[in-house]
């Protein structure tokens, strides 16, 4: 196989910087939740045996269906996993190497067994209770249905009570790249951007990378949105920052900014992502279809192809993944290319075998693509 291709490229440029990742630094947060994987029982043959409900079009129908009567349906729990856009994205770090740092409500005042691991694999200061996640997977995307009471105590006030500002403080100052993610659930997190700005942000010494990644705002106001977005702009000031949308947010997004181009297919969503990028002067926009992955930056919209999946052994976390390899990207100085690149071959090794890669299995990955 050439070794021009753009896979191949990442692959050698990820092996070329391997030995750099254990030195990396990263600090992630702020959510946390319990995320149970579920199947959606179609017809059940036996105790032990049952078919799926293949896709989100047939549950819709079935639930359509009820409508003015009522139906019962099972759902089986799979696997009990930790969950929240941070703590995927962070376990995930920490398997390619690096020395992460995560923040978040993972169980207060002791940590939920299931973030145990990442425990072991990482410096973890936690400061709420979970949130609760169960995640309906189909062939063709999932429903996720979520329990945030507790994501209300994520706040600043716990935050300077249970971390301690010196800890916050040191967290950012030595982190390569930080990540602040799932702002849609965690109600107090623009409240908590505003503080970081005012008491953290200006004591920085060096300027690292930061990546945003909202998290389906579809349910908050527009005014919010746009508040948010107008504080991202503003670290831009102290970090090179770096926004991740999925395909569908990056229309929303796209729309609170006045977007008014076309919303199907990849001309549409490279359009979007420039249109984005022009109006908040970031760093970069990162959107992330199933099927690949583009990002705008000052130097023009580039795109990478995902090694995409009809069958996925696991989605749920795909995009996490997607994100982690990205900023292990940014992390070894790679262009924005190569990084997406590393962002959707690190999300197609996930889907496939529900782990996270090292960077050998990485690059052996890659350079099979």
């Amino acid at each position: 196989m050439s070794t021009n291709t753009l896979p191949q490229r990442a692959a050698a440029a990820l092996a070329a910087q391997a030995g750099t990742i254990p030195q990396r630094r990263v600090t992630i947060g702020l959510d946390g939740f319990v995320d149970e994987i579920i199947s959606v029982v179609d017809k059940r043959e036996s105790a032990d045996k049952f078919t799926r409900v293949p896709t989100l079009t047939a549950m819709g129908g079935r639930i359509t269906a009820a409508a003015n009567k009522s139906t019962n349906i099972e759902l089986v729990v799979e696997r009990v996993k930790l969950g929240g856009n941070g703590p995927i994205m962070a376990n995930a770090l920490a398997a390619a190497g690096t020395k992460v740092t995560y923040i978040g409500n993972l169980g207060y005042p002791h940590l939920h067994p299931v973030f145990e691991e990442l425990a072991k694999r990482a410096t973890v200061h936690s400061i709420a209770e979970p949130g609760r996640t169960d995640a309906l997977e189909f062939d063709d995307g999932k429903i996720m249905l979520g329990k945030h009471a507790s994501l209300r105590d994520v706040n600043w006030q716990n935050l300077v009570d249970r971390v301690g500002v010196a800890k916050l403080s040191a967290a950012f100052a030595e982190a390569d790249l930080v990540g602040l993610q799932n702002w849609t659930m965690l109600p107090h997190m623009s409240d908590i951007w505003q503080h970081v700005l005012a008491e953290i942000c200006p004591k920085l010494k060096a300027r690292h990378t930061f990546f945003f990644d909202l998290a389906d705002p579809e349910k908050r106001d527009a005014k919010d949105i746009r508040h948010a977005l107008e504080l991202i702009t503003q670290f831009q000031k102290h970090f090179d920052v770096y926004l991740g949308l999925n395909e569908k947010e990056s229309f929303e997004i796209g729309e609170v900014l006045g977007y008014q181009g076309a919303h199907e297919g990849e001309a549409a969503v490279k359009e979007v992502a420039q249109f984005v990028f022009e109006k908040m002067k970031v760093a970069g926009i990162v959107v992330h279809p199933r099927a690949y992955a583009v990002a705008a930056s000052a130097t023009g919209v580039v795109k990478a192809t995902g090694p995409f999946v009809e069958r996925p052994l696991i989605s749920t976390g795909a995009g996490d993944h997607f994100n982690a390899g990205f900023c292990l990207g940014k992390l070894i100085g790679a262009d924005n290319e190569i990084a997406l690149q590393l962002g959707v071959g690190t999300s197609g090794y996930y889907v496939r075998t529900a782990k996270s890669p090292t960077p050998q299995e990485l690059v052996e990955f890659l350079k099979s693509l």
